[in-house]
């Protein structure tokens, strides 16, 4: 879709009939944070918002936020306001996605919703034509994935996947450097995770069953999920630690790091074989929070490569002497790519540093490897809508990474200690317990 001169508006912004129509699908923490860029390109106009949840506290990384669909038309009404200096009323609020998706002329839409939904939103957006921003975790399960970029290839539909770390200079400088050899032969790859369940909602202490509030459709939030009771302490937010939402800090990170360790090693299209040295602190089922607090694995690929993914109260990076670029402390999480002779390269958000700072100053020669450059997730996104060109992250790598963290998910809860793994069939080898954990039964009646 390339916008022909004669279609480009006042102050160069593309007139109302090439604008990208943009719906929401969920106006919670990530929405809240990611939807201002989708604001702020004139090439778009935000229309429309979808959420269960009329209105309700506790949203944000410290609980300080207000979210839900009426926030979401409020702020997107506002910034069109002050944009027009003039009253601007053109945002609608729906509580079902299905019947904004129906009635609304919508050429994308940002899904920020908890992991259990994203397939069924997926394959519902895809079948209708309309392009995805989806955030990441991708997927639930590892059917999920699967069934979700069949569907996108199939409808021919532009997604992004909302893993932004792919249009960040660093991670890209690193993961050129990692492919053209500037650390020689890699031999190890360590993955440092956020671990622990953290009380974003600050309402971690209210487990018990209470009525749900008022303006809050809770089945229609459920969805696919299995039934339960409505609990303060999973929403918002905090729903990231419960397994039937969520894979815990395994996926909501593992999306990050492992996907710029996967980028560097050339494995879009592929993943591990081997996984071995399974272990970790998983809760009991019946508990809420009962995703793994602790964990650590080994990955092994076809060519002998290692990735060591942990969380970060195992301390898995080695010391390392001087502060890196873009900042004045290590941590125990990022991406640690350890090569030949001493060689090493270590990135994280902001932050790079190899064992050479002349690594760093180097250049790479236009013969050389060049990876994907974007420098703005949301920008590339509608580039790509218009252009029909692959995004940075488009959903078949998005799937591919996350079923790492799946299959590390699965062992976890089955107690294995490794698991054999087949990126070309993507089924798990000799283990019938683990292979039927690839997929999850939807609740009635959603189905697809």
């Amino acid at each position: 879709m390339i916008i022909p001169a004669a279609s480009i508006g006042r102050g160069g912004r593309p007139a109302p009939s090439e604008r990208i129509n943009i719906g929401l699908v969920g106006y919670g923490t990530i929405a809240i944070g990611w939807t201002k860029n989708f604001l702020g390109d004139d090439r778009c106009q935000v229309i429309s918002v979808a959420d269960p949840m009329k209105e309700s506290k506790h949203y944000g990384y410290q609980g300080e936020l207000s979210g839900g669909r009426e926030v979401g038309r409020r702020d997107v009404d506002a910034h069109y306001s002050k944009a027009a200096n003039r009253s601007v009323r053109g945002c609608r609020a729906y509580a079902d996605f299905r019947e904004m998706m129906e009635k609304e002329d919508l050429d994308a839409v940002q899904v920020s919703t908890p992991d259990h939904w994203h397939a069924y939103m997926a394959v519902v957006a895809a079948r209708k034509g309309i392009h995805v921003y989806g955030q990441k975790p991708v997927s639930l399960t590892v059917a999920d994935g699967r069934l979700m970029s069949d569907e996108v290839k199939k409808a021919g539909i532009t997604w992004q996947t909302g893993s932004q770390q792919r249009s960040d200079v660093y991670f890209r400088m690193a993961c050129e450097f990692v492919r053209n050899g500037r650390i020689g032969k890699v031999k190890r790859v360590r993955v440092g995770l956020p671990g622990g369940h953290t009380n974003w909602n600050k309402q971690a202490d209210l487990t018990s069953p209470t009525p749900v509030p008022a303006d809050f459709d809770f089945d229609l939030w459920l969805g696919p999920a299995p039934e339960m009771d409505y609990r303060p302490c999973l929403l918002p937010l905090n729903w990231r630690h419960n397994f039937h939402f969520s894979g815990g800090m395994i996926t909501d990170f593992g999306a990050h790091h492992i996907d710029i360790a996967q980028w560097a090693l050339d494995q879009d299209s592929g993943g591990p074989v081997d996984f071995s040295d399974i272990r970790g602190e998983v809760p009991a089922e019946s508990e809420i929070y009962n995703t793994a607090t602790k964990f650590h694995w080994v990955s092994k690929y076809e060519n002998g490569v290692e990735m060591v993914v942990a969380d970060s109260s195992e301390r898995l990076m080695p010391e390392m002497e001087g502060d890196p670029v873009g900042g004045k402390n290590f941590d125990h999480t990022g991406v640690f790519f350890e090569g030949e002779d001493g060689k090493w390269l270590w990135v994280n958000r902001g932050k790079i540093t190899a064992s050479s700072r002349d690594l760093l100053k180097e250049k790479i020669r236009p013969e050389e490897i060049r990876l994907y450059e974007s420098a703005d997730h949301t920008r590339n996104f509608i580039d790509c809508i218009y252009s029909g060109k692959p995004t940075a992250a488009p959903m078949e790598t998005a799937h591919r990474t996350i079923t790492i963290s799946h299959l590390a998910n699965i062992a976890l809860r089955l107690g294995r200690k490794s698991l054999k793994w087949s990126p070309k069939t993507e089924q798990v080898d000799g283990d019938e317990a683990a292979q039927k954990m690839l997929k999850r039964e939807w609740r009635k009646p959603w189905a697809i």
